[in-house]
C-alpha cells in the first residue's frame, strides 16, 4: 500500500468515511452513502474478521495518507512506547509535519499540506523543513516561509479555517500564520471513526 493518487471521494465511498475531512467530500457521502461502480449498492454477505480489522487499517493509512511501510514502523514504534499502543499510535499519526499543517488550517486537506511542506512553503522552529513525516513535538513552532505568505490559496484556506473548531492541543495565529504544537492530542480530542484496537488486533494476529 503506497501514496494514494486516486478520488479523495471514491476512496471516502469506498471506505465509508470523509478521509479528506471536508465539506465537499462529506457532501458526495450524503448523497451516495456506498461504495463506488456499479455493484455498490449490492448488499454483500458478513465480512470475515480478518476482512474487518484489514479494513480499519486501510481506513486509518489513507485517512492520514500514509503508506503500509511507515504505517507498520509507526504502530511498532508505538507499541515500544508506555500508555495506550491505540491512543500513542494516533499521537504519532497527528504529530506528522503534514497533519499539523492541515490541523492548523494552513492547508485545506492533508494532500495539499505534503505538497505545501515538499515545496518548502513550511517552516518549524524558523527552518524550512520539506519532509512531510517529520516529527512534531510539543513546543514546536509551525509557520509559513516569508517568500509563501501572500500565496493566495494559504491565505483562503486560513480564512475559511475560522469557521472550524481549533484543535484543542494545538494552537494558531492567523495574523502571523504560524502555530504551536502545544501537546500530543488526547483520544477524546479526536473524533475519528476509527475502531484503533481492531488495528492492534490486525498487527498482532
Amino acid at each position: 500500500m503506497g501514496n494514494f493518487h486516486g478520488s479523495i471521494v471514491k476512496m471516502s465511498r469506498r471506505e465509508g468515511i470523509n478521509l479528506a475531512e471536508t465539506d465537499k467530500v462529506q457532501k458526495y457521502l450524503d448523497k451516495r452513502p456506498y461504495p463506488p461502480g456499479q455493484h455498490g449498492q449490492r448488499r454483500k454477505g458478513r465480512p470475515s474478521d480478518y476482512s474487518v480489522r484489514l479494513r480499519e487499517k486501510q481506513k486509518l493509512a489513507r485517512l492520514y495518507g500514509v503508506g503500509e511501510k511507515q504505517f507498520r514502523n509507526l504502530f511498532e514504534e508505538a507499541s515500544n512506547v508506555p500508555g495506550v499502543t491505540g491512543t500513542v499510535f494516533l499521537q504519532l499519526l497527528e504529530s506528522r509535519l503534514d497533519n499539523v499543517v492541515f490541523r492548523l488550517g494552513l492547508a485545506s486537506t492533508r494532500r495539499q499540506a505534503r505538497q505545501f511542506v515538499g515545496h518548502g512553503h513550511i517552516l518549524v522552529n524558523g527552518k524550512k523543513v520539506d519532509v512531510s513525516s517529520y516529527r512534531i513535538r510539543p513546543g514546536d513552532e509551525i509557520g509559513v516561509h516569508e517568500k509563501s505568505r501572500s500565496m493566495g490559496f494559504v491565505l483562503q484556506n486560513v480564512e475559511a479555517g475560522k469557521k472550524r473548531r481549533t484543535s484543542p492541543w494545538l494552537s494558531f495565529n492567523p495574523d502571523t500564520l504560524s502555530g504551536q504544537f502545544m501537546r500530543p492530542p488526547a483520544r477524546e480530542d479526536l473524533a475519528l471513526p476509527i475502531n484503533e484496537n481492531f488495528i492492534i488486533e490486525y498487527y498482532s494476529r
